[in-house]
């Protein structure tokens, strides 16, 4: 305790201060109201002499119930319920002081007497909280006039009564700024006709333009709309009303629930991948600090969109140290400086290297000596890579080959490959050689079982999973651009199905799998398969992103079929029929069984593969692959678009 008293800033020897003039001013106030024209002068000495010593045994009990060290302008319930015990601990050690030091040996008779010492409670509550109270109202007024002097937007919110008292908070404590709330709607029918630190439920969804109709009457427009968690969950029809709120002319924003924004909330744009209407998996977020805090991690392809979200995952849960390999400088450059930027006391470092230069890789695992590898570094476009099929080896599997042998040299506890749906029953080249490199670390993972006889040394795992929203390369950014250009929006086939996740949730899920695999006690699965909700038609999702942008698909924005490219099926999987999986116990999450050869044999193939990437022979090449992979298959190419 004397530890932490030693460290209070100057507020917190204000704060005390103020406490204990408190204390003594209770005392002495109700001491005065009792005996008042009854012996007050003559019981007056004795009471100084007690006073300081009670009033220094205050300090103490304040201290304990947190009342030195908690911020007036964020006041709250349960910092009110810790004055309470305060004033109840004090009046006790009163009771105890009158009755059993002072009555016997003083008076004869009790010095200050029930009357006083229930005087003393409620006084003393009422300096302590009283002047807490004030200050906050001082501050809620000050923010509230610098709100009407900056001209903040009138403001209305959409979701429930909790997700706004959030919101409300936030501009109360200046966490938000420019925006004042002057209405709810909320979809629960509880909330109708309530209001909500002071701000009033005005109705429903459904109520939107008559309420912004309402105030445009009565002089006080609505210019922004802020749509709470709530307003996003099944059965509240978000688009629905981003599409009457966009029409109305109301600027959109949506406050990202606590996981996303942290301690205070943060206002972001609305975006695609919040009107999925997908059921989000509920993540053990204990599990991902317990990997990670206090850890030294390397991220490879960290300069990337997936690769940056687990950069910052892991910023987030806690880990000590965080090496950034990228090959782009632009990309390393800003990762890097986002990272920097965030609060967090992981430090981190960024090193330019490319995972085919084995020598380069190896010496920078080895001076960092990570203890967990997360390899998101490859080439991912399937067009291209069915193009360049030569640079896809190179970096996919011989890439991947050189990561995985860096970090058990280095001495890592694991290794995660972000694999892809596409090494399911693969049809392309990304396919091909995404699960080619699964073959190698399932193989090594293995070996490395095996060699130890009982939990391995390090853990090399796979994890796929399908599209991911707005990163680099998806359609999202792309229809995007398409929208903003004029159109038309461009798709390949009518037909055309995918799975949907965003960065956030798979990234979680992959660190989720990692926890798992450095649990078990014996190698059950190396790789996993995150689950991926329902497919989304292409055409679908470009129809939906036209109508957000208050646009019409067909009459203001054309869709045009473009093709199947080299590479592509209509249809994703997420399991193979060879391919038996398994319920971990995590949700989100299963295991797949997939074929595996040994470690040798594939180093046999990756030697031929070598001579014949050189060589340029693609058949080489694909038989090579083939070999290894019996499931890989030319996929017939589907009917042209009418």
């Amino acid at each position: 305790m004397l530890t932490s008293i030693r460290s209070f800033t100057y507020r917190n020897w204000l704060i005390a201060l103020h406490d204990l003039l408190a204390t003594a001013a209770a005392v002495l106030l109700s001491f005065y109201l009792r005996f008042d024209g009854e012996n007050l002068w003559d019981r007056l000495p004795l009471l100084l002499t007690i006073l300081p010593y009670f009033v220094g045994f205050s300090f103490f009990v304040c201290y304990l119930f947190q009342l030195t060290t908690t911020k007036w302008r964020f006041i709250s319930i349960p910092d009110l319920l810790n004055i309470l015990r305060v004033a109840s601990v004090l009046t006790i050690a009163l009771l105890v002081l009158d009755y059993i030091f002072l009555a016997p040996n003083m008076y004869g008779t009790f010095f200050l007497g029930k009357m006083t010492i229930v005087l003393y409670w409620f006084l003393e509550v009422f300096f302590l909280a009283g002047s807490r109270l004030a200050y906050r109202y001082f501050r809620y007024t000050r923010t509230r006039n610098k709100a009407r002097r900056m001209d903040a937007a009138p403001t209305l919110l959409i979701g429930k009564a909790a997700d706004a008292e959030v919101f409300l908070r936030g501009i109360e404590s200046g966490a938000v700024n420019r925006l004042w709330a002057v209405g709810i709607l909320s979809p629960a029918c509880s909330d109708r006709g309530q209001s909500i630190r002071s701000i009033p439920v005005l109705g429903g969804l459904d109520d939107l333009q008559d309420v912004v109709e309402d105030f445009a009457g009565r002089n006080k427009p609505i210019r922004h709309v802020v749509m709470t968690p709530s307003a996003f969950e099944e059965g509240a029809e978000p688009e629905a009303t981003l599409m009457r709120a966009r029409k109305l002319g109301l600027s959109v924003s949506r406050l990202p629930s606590l996981e996303e924004s942290g301690d205070s909330p943060r206002l972001a744009p609305v975006a695609v991948e919040d009107l999925l209407l997908r059921p989000s998996v509920d993540i053990d977020y204990r599990r991902l600090e317990g990997l990670l805090k206090g850890k030294s991690i390397v991220v490879t392809g960290g300069g990337g969109s997936i690769g940056y979200e687990i950069c910052d995952r892991v910023a987030t849960f806690g880990a000590a140290r965080l090496l950034v390999i990228e090959h782009s400088e632009p990309a390393l450059y800003a990762a890097t400086e986002a990272l920097a930027a965030r609060a967090s006391n992981t430090k981190i470092e960024g090193r330019i290297a490319d995972i085919r230069d084995r020598d380069r890789i190896s010496k920078l695992f080895t001076e960092f000596k990570p203890d967990v590898v997360f390899h998101a570094a490859a080439l991912k476009h399937v067009p291209i890579l069915e193009r360049d099929w030569g640079e896809g080896v190179k970096t996919n599997i011989f890439g991947s080959v050189n990561v995985a042998e860096a970090a058990r040299a280095s001495g890592a506890e694991a290794m995660v490959m972000i694999s892809t749906d596409k090494a399911i029953e693969p049809v392309s080249m990304l396919g091909l050689t995404k699960r080619f490199a699964e073959l190698y670390c399932q193989a090594l993972d293995r070996e490395l079982a095996c060699a130890s006889g009982e939990k391995p040394p390090m853990r090399l795992i796979s994890v796929r999973f399908g599209n991911v929203l707005a990163s680099n390369g998806s359609v999202v950014p792309k229809f995007k651009a398409q929208i903003e250009a004029g159109g038309p929006v461009t798709v390949t086939h009518p037909d055309m199905v995918r799975y949907f996740m965003t960065i956030r949730e798979a990234c979680d899920l992959v660190i989720t799998a990692a926890t798992h695999a450095l649990k078990s006690q014996h190698v059950d699965a190396s790789v996993f398969v995150l689950s991926m909700g329902q497919p989304v038609k292409i055409v679908e999702l470009a129809e939906r992103m036209i109508r957000l942008s208050g646009l019409q698909p067909g009459y203001d924005i054309e869709i045009v079929f473009t093709g199947v490219r080299p590479g592509e099926r209509l249809h994703e999987i997420l399991f193979a029929e060879h391919e038996p999986t398994t319920d971990i116990g995590i949700p989100g999450i299963m295991a797949a069984c997939p074929n595996e050869l040994p470690l040798p044999t594939l180093h046999q193939g990756l030697a031929a593969l070598e001579a014949a990437v050189v060589a340029g022979r693609h058949d080489e090449v694909v038989a090579i692959l083939k070999g290894a992979v019996p499931e890989f298959r030319i996929e017939p190419a589907p009917s042209a678009p009418l």
